[in-house]
């Protein structure tokens, strides 16, 4: 059976880890999922672009230098609250400071929204995926998530935002909803579905 490695450029356990439960049916097929920490040698890049396909692709380049002939994935993705003008956007990650936890930018999102009065609570996950293939050739695939920003952090599941969003429809959030119901809405979880095809086919090659 042939092997066909994929290598995930993020240093992020739960990016990582969804990344593999989302493509684990394909490794009977023969994909095996590496991360960049696996590398004896690697430094992340910079990510300052100023949208998400430009830091998905900054990632993604970065790996692909040091892995030619593989296939690459990197993805950029964030929390954009409509009442904050989209923010914090491509910052989430570093929100409330470049090493804050999740807790802290958590915190620093709910301050925000109380500083002034803010009846529009809408938000949406936005997640980007840019993919390069053992011949150099880049495909980007997108993922959203509707919902609201919920008034206070509720629920253990999950990690980043999750405890402070409402995906539309429901009422709880996704840290209470739990990771099997976030794996088949997610943001991330949507733009991984509309790259496996692709994999698919080149396990079939």
């Amino acid at each position: 059976m042939a092997k066909l490695e994929l290598w995930v450029a993020t240093g992020n356990r739960g990016k990582l880890n969804e990344f593999k439960m989302l493509l684990h049916h394909l490794e009977p097929a023969g994909l095996e999922i590496h991360a960049q920490s696996e590398l004896p040698v690697f430094s992340p890049p910079p990510e300052n672009g100023q949208t998400f396909l430009e830091n998905a692709r900054i990632k993604a380049r970065a790996l692909k230098a040091v892995k030619p002939g593989t296939w690459v994935v990197a993805e950029d993705s964030g929390l954009c609250v409509e009442g904050l003008n989209g923010l914090p956007g491509i910052h989430s990650a570093r929100y409330a400071g470049p090493k804050a936890s999740d807790s802290e930018n958590v915190a620093k999102l709910l301050k925000m929204m109380t500083l002034r009065p803010m009846p529009n609570r809408k938000a949406a996950f936005v997640c980007t995926l840019v993919v390069y293939d053992p011949n150099g050739n880049e495909h980007v695939f997108e993922g959203r998530l509707e919902g609201e920003i919920a008034t206070s952090a509720r629920g253990t599941q999950g990690f980043g935002y999750d405890p402070v969003f409402i995906p539309e429809g429901e009422t709880k959030t996704l840290a209470e909803l739990g990771l099997a119901y976030k794996n088949k809405v997610s943001h991330r979880s949507r733009a991984i579905a509309n790259f496996a095809p692709i994999l698919e086919q080149a396990l079939k090659q």
